[in-house]
């Protein structure tokens, strides 16, 4: 698939303003999704079935359909009409969790429909996947470290646990500055070294160093301009992306069953090697993301997300 053109400049940028859609290339997802929407569940609960006990998969596809702001409603029909349903129940929970971090739910009542899900399916990461999800943004840092706990030992290479968990590391100690010693670091290189050699927590230390980029440039110690910081230039750094970068070149199998995520670490590391000034390493990233560009990192700190994707995909590829 061709990438889709860039936005025209002036005005019209809006109306042509794409969309950031977390379902990414999961087109099976898309279409359980619209039909959830309109009050059809069964299109999810077969989805979800068929995932089965693909991990990744499973938690991208709850998280994905439990953003929506009718989900919770329609996980309960689910949930009345087949009580013994597991899936049901750790939608509910998920849907909960997304409710509490939008301030419309009471964050206790989603902690309490998480672990009734985990009751019910204890082999499973998910349950946990939605309270860490929850924890990282409401709860104590110990909270946060032992649901990760609890998610890694049921799936120890589980994708969106291990960026939440980088997320929240690398909001430690704001004032340290641009530490190279930094826990957040030392996290993400554990982990990448811990995965096997096809796992793409291999990108997990550019997420990182993201990461540790919002928080400085929040904090006022970085230039909120992400290539203008030379955040991404130190001896350190160009280390990182050229080993991730590396690893993509090699595991990349664009014709293959890809990883449900994968199109985050792709975004991730498109804005780390742009950053960097690798026009021609970026410009085959966004070649390969297509439409399916992600808001993180190129909101990173406070920006317009789409404004920054196409400038940057733009100046990549020589469209700008």
């Amino acid at each position: 698939m061709s990438p889709p053109p860039p936005p025209p400049l002036g005005r019209s940028r809006k109306k042509a303003a794409h969309t950031f859609d977390a379902a990414l290339d999961d087109s099976e997802l898309v279409v359980a999704r619209a039909a959830l929407t309109q009050g059809r569940w069964t299109e999810a609960r077969a989805l979800l079935a068929a995932t089965g006990d693909d991990w990744d998969r499973r938690g991208h596809r709850f998280d994905v359909l439990a953003r929506e702001s009718s989900t919770a409603a329609w996980a309960r029909d689910w949930r009345l009409a087949e009580p013994e349903s597991a899936d049901a129940a750790v939608l509910l929970a998920f849907a909960a969790v997304h409710r509490a971090l939008r301030g419309k739910e009471r964050s206790e009542k989603a902690r309490a429909s998480c672990r009734e899900a985990a009751a019910l399916v204890p082999a499973d990461p998910t349950p946990w996947l939605a309270l860490l999800l929850l924890e990282r943004s409401l709860g104590h840092e110990e909270d946060v470290v032992r649901l990760f706990d609890e998610v890694r030992h049921r799936h120890p290479e589980h994708h969106h646990a291990h960026h939440l968990m980088v997320a929240r590391l690398a909001e430690r100690r704001p004032g340290a500055g641009q530490d190279p010693l930094h826990e957040v670091y030392d996290f993400a290189a554990w982990a990448a070294e811990q995965a096997p050699d096809h796992s793409p927590l291999a990108v997990l230390p550019v997420v990182a160093h993201a990461e540790r980029y919002r928080v400085l440039a929040t904090a006022g110690s970085e230039n909120t301009d992400p290539v203008a910081s030379g955040h991404w230039v130190s001896r350190r750094a160009r280390q990182v992306m050229k080993a991730s970068f590396d690893w993509w070149l090699e595991w990349e199998m664009p014709h293959e069953s890809a990883h449900p995520r994968g199109f985050v670490d792709l975004n991730f590391l498109a804005h780390a090697t742009f950053c960097e000034g690798r026009a021609a390493e970026a410009a085959a990233l966004f070649h390969r993301i297509g439409p399916y560009a992600t808001e993180a990192p190129w909101s990173y700190p406070d920006r317009d997300a789409q404004h920054a994707y196409f400038a940057a995909r733009g100046a990549a590829l020589g469209t700008a």
